[in-house]
């Protein structure tokens, strides 16, 4: 498997907003305002290094954006004008795919945004030929673990002190997975 053996959409129509998204690949270029999104996301962001290690390793970076509505200043402010929606990080595997970053912009967030990264990442997942899609969450990250349960995915384990939570404290990973050899999520997208 390959991390670019299968393209990710190039473009579509939002149906609900009627504006036009599109996937591209993330790179250096990219990295300010891909950083300046996950600071203002997380309390525990990922570093310009977690970005750049993995682009550097071939990892499956990609980027959702979007032409902005009509009175919407984009945040961060792009070249190209566009609107930032979010993005995600996967590390292929063998007959599997690991999630390790997605990320909605916190002024796209509770639009079904992170249900379009997912329905990309299963599709583009499948399309290399994985069965299993993992990922680690957050145990006290309620909302995220509310979306996979919705979405289909398995607790299928928990790894104590996983996380970073200020000061010497440690969050636990509640470890989840999705058989993508199952119909169900993501077939409709």
């Amino acid at each position: 498997m390959t991390a670019l053996a299968s393209p990710w959409p190039a473009a579509a129509t939002d149906p609900q907003r009627g504006r036009r998204v599109a996937f591209e690949p993330m790179s250096e270029a990219d990295l300010d305002a891909v950083c300046e999104v996950e600071k203002t996301a997380y309390a525990h962001p990922w570093s310009r290094r977690h970005f750049a290690d993995s682009l550097a390793s071939g990892y499956p970076s990609v980027m959702l954006l979007a032409e902005p509505l009509p009175g919407e200043v984009p945040h961060p402010k792009r070249g190209d004008g566009r609107v930032l929606i979010g993005y995600l990080v996967a590390m292929p595997g063998v007959d599997e795919v690991h999630l390790l970053n997605i990320t909605v912009a916190p002024a796209q967030q509770r639009q079904g945004w992170a249900r379009f990264l997912l329905d990309a990442l299963v599709l583009w997942s499948r399309g290399q030929g994985a069965q299993w899609l993992w990922l680690e969450v957050r145990a006290g990250n309620e909302p995220a673990r509310t979306l996979y349960t919705r979405y289909g995915f398995q607790q299928v384990g928990l790894r104590r002190g996983y996380y970073p939570a200020g000061g010497l404290q440690r969050e636990d990973a509640v470890v989840m997975s999705l058989d993508l050899a199952v119909r169900g999520p993501g077939d409709g997208a």
